[in-house]
């Protein structure tokens, strides 16, 4: 039992240094979400009150957007270089391969989005009191993402000629997850119930990620 969570250990460190040597990669996807959201602004034009009515749908179109240029690199570069052979001979199984980089992707790809959320609503006009209610619905809801972008990245393993297949996949899944976080922010007084209602559809995602993950990076692996 210890070797293994010494294995586990290993491989964050080692996700950590290649996030931390790939910077610019998650620095690029933090401008790019705030480069358009300066777009959007000067598109509507200088109305604080309009901005500030559509500023949230704004702001979760953007965070997913941004989710989706990750994921190409999601499992490409452990597939090419062999890493998932070497993780899958080491003790991990495809599934659990899945969950170790589901919760890598959530850590160094999704936590600089939150923490750059308070800095999207004050340029896009959104109410300090709706801030909370952003922050609390996109920090379940990206970890919804993390587990999307797992079954369909590992999904373009197995489709090597077209990587948008993947982003669409996320985006059509995506359509429920939004409605229910907008609605957070918009009716305060359903808080309760459409958070409840995002868990269960976490618990539902989370569940089925490394079935489906786990079975297309061992079929992937078969076909290479």
């Amino acid at each position: 039992m210890i070797k293994f969570l010494i294995k586990i250990i290993f491989f964050y460190y080692r996700e950590y240094k290649l996030n931390l040597s790939g910077f610019q990669d998650i620095l690029t996807n933090i401008i790019f979400f705030f480069v358009s959201i300066f777009i959007f602004i000067f598109s509507i034009g200088p109305d604080k009150d309009t901005i500030s009515v559509v500023g949230v749908g704004i702001l979760w179109t953007l965070l997913l957007l941004s989710s989706t240029l990750s994921l190409r690199k999601f499992y490409q570069d452990d597939f090419e270089n062999g890493n998932l052979v070497i993780m899958h001979l080491n003790g991990f199984s495809f599934g659990f391969i899945a969950i170790l980089k589901t919760l890598s992707n959530f850590l160094f790809v999704q936590i600089p989005f939150l923490l750059s959320i308070p800095i999207a609503c004050i340029l896009l006009n959104i109410a300090n009191d709706k801030i909370i209610y952003l922050i609390t619905s996109f920090g379940i809801s990206s970890f919804i993402l993390s587990c999307l972008g797992s079954i369909s990245s590992s999904m373009n393993l197995m489709n090597q000629r077209n990587f948008l297949l993947g982003s669409l996949i996320v985006m059509v899944f995506s359509i429920p997850i939004i409605i229910f976080s907008v609605g957070i922010i918009n009716m305060e007084e359903s808080f309760n119930s459409l958070i409840n209602i995002l868990f269960g559809i976490l618990l539902i995602v989370f569940a089925i990620n490394p079935w489906a993950s786990g079975l297309c990076l061992k079929l992937s692996l078969e076909n290479k």
